[in-house]
C-alpha cells in the first residue's frame, strides 16, 4: 500500500514506524524530565534534612536564625560554617554546602549574620562578626566538633565575610575558602558607582553616607573591610579563588587580599594585577600552572602560594565552586601543614552566584 504526502513517496509501514519512534523518544524524554530533580526540588529536599534554629548572639543578646546539620555518632567530626552571598540570608540555597557535609557526616551551620548587606547592622559590622563567631561557638556546644578541623567558606558577599573573619579571628579557623570576594568596601563602592551597579546604594545605607565624600561613612567602610586587618601573620590557612572574567567584583579584590597575606617579596606586582583585570589574560611570564582536576571545566589559569595563603584565577566569572572549596578544606588539619596539592573531581562543581 502506498500513500502520498507532500509529493514524496513512502510506505504506510514506514510512516507508522516513524510515529512509533517519535512517541518512544517523547516517552523517554517525559520520563527523564519527571525523574530529573530540579534545582528547587534538590534545594527543598536537602533543606528538609536541616534544622532551623535561633542561636544566641553576644553582640546584642538577640537570637539569630540559622540552618544546621549535626553529624551522627559520638566521634568528633569537622565543622563547616558557610556564609550567604551579599543580598542573601540564611534561607538562601545552601544545598551544595549542606549536601557535602551530609555525605561526609560533618557538622554544618548556615547563619543569617544580619541578612542582606544593606543595613547598618549588616555588611561587615561588629554584629556580623559576632554572629558568625557565635554560630561556630554554638555548634561547638551542641555538636561533637573536631577542634582541629573547623572550616569557613563563602562566595561574593560570603567571600567578603570569610576574609573578614579570617582576618579578625584567625585562631577560630583551621582553614577558610573565599570565592570572588570583596576585600575593600570603599573601592568596591566606587567601582559600582562608576558602572551604575546598585550595590553602591547598599553600602551607603550600611555606612550612613557616601564613603567618597563623607568621612564618617569612609571610616565605616574601612572598619568593615578585610584589607584593614589582613596581614602575613594570620594563623589560619587562606585559599582565595575567583573567575578571571568576574566583572561584578573585579579580580583585584582577590589579588590584593592575597598580597596582604604574604611577604612583600611574594606579592603580585600592581601592574600585573592591572593587566590581568583589564585584559582577562595572564601575562606569559607566569607560565602555565599545574592542572587541578577539582576545577573541571573551570581550568586554573593562574596560581600562586606563599606563607599560609594561595590565590587561584580560573576560567569563569562570578562563580563559587562550592564542592571544590569543600574538597580542599577536607584535606586541611591543624595537626599537619597546609595541603596545597591539586584536588579531586566532585559531582557538582560550579554555581553562578546570585546577586
Amino acid at each position: 500500500m502506498e500513500y502520498k504526502s507532500s509529493g514524496k513517496r513512502g510506505t504506510f509501514f514506514d510512516g507508522k514506524r516513524t510515529v512509533k519512534n517519535f512517541l518512544t523518544i517523547l516517552l523517554i524524554c517525559t520520563l527523564f524530565s519527571l525523574c530529573a530533580e530540579t534545582v528547587t526540588e534538590r534545594e527543598n529536599r536537602i533543606k528538609a534534612l536541616l534544622t532551623e534554629v535561633d542561636y544566641p548572639c553576644s553582640f546584642d543578646d538577640s537570637k539569630q536564625k540559622a540552618y544546621l546539620y549535626l553529624a551522627k555518632g559520638d566521634a568528633p567530626r569537622p565543622l563547616v560554617v558557610a556564609l550567604h552571598t551579599w543580598s542573601g540570608n540564611y534561607k538562601q540555597n545552601c544545598a551544595d554546602f549542606a549536601e557535602f557535609c551530609m555525605e561526609n557526616n560533618w557538622n554544618f551551620i548556615f547563619p543569617n549574620f544580619r541578612g542582606p548587606n544593606w543595613t547598618p547592622q549588616a555588611c561587615g559590622s561588629e554584629a556580623v562578626v559576632a554572629d558568625i563567631r557565635d554560630a561556630a561557638e554554638y555548634m561547638k556546644k551542641i555538636a561533637k566538633v573536631d577542634p582541629d578541623r573547623v572550616y569557613l567558606i563563602g562566595g561574593s558577599g560570603g567571600g567578603f565575610a570569610t576574609l573578614l573573619m579570617a582576618a579578625r579571628y584567625p585562631e577560630m579557623w583551621t582553614a577558610v575558602s573565599a570565592w570572588c570576594p570583596i576585600s575593600d568596601l570603599a573601592k568596591w563602592h566606587d567601582e559600582c558607582f562608576r558602572k551604575n551597579v546598585g550595590y553602591y546604594k547598599h553600602m551607603r545605607a550600611a555606612f550612613g553616607g557616601d564613603p567618597a565624600t563623607d568621612p564618617k561613612a569612609k571610616a565605616e567602610a574601612v572598619k568593615r573591610s578585610p584589607v584593614t586587618y589582613l596581614n602575613p601573620e594570620i594563623s589560619c590557612t587562606v585559599d582565595i579563588s575567583t573567575g578571571i572574567r568576574d566583572t561584578l567584583v573585579p579580580i583585584s579584590h582577590a589579588l590584593n587580599a592575597y598580597n596582604l597575606l604574604v611577604d612583600p617579596a611574594d606579592r603580585i606586582a600592581a601592574q600585573d594585577i592591572e593587566l590581568m583585570q583589564k585584559n582577562f589574560q595572564i601575562p606569559a611570564k607566569f607560565g602555565i600552572p599545574e592542572d587541578d582536576p577539582a576545577f573541571k571545566a573551570h581550568k586554573v589559569l593562574f596560581r600562586k602560594q606563599a606563607n599560609r595563603a594561595r590565590i587561584t584565577l580560573f576560567v569563569g566569572g562570578h562563580n563559587i565552586l562550592g564542592k571544590t572549596g569543600l574538597e580542599w578544606l577536607s584535606r586541611q588539619s591543624r595537626k599537619k601543614p597546609a595541603d596545597w596539592t591539586p584536588g579531586r573531581m566532585t559531582a557538582k562543581q560550579s554555581s553562578e552566584l546570585g546577586r
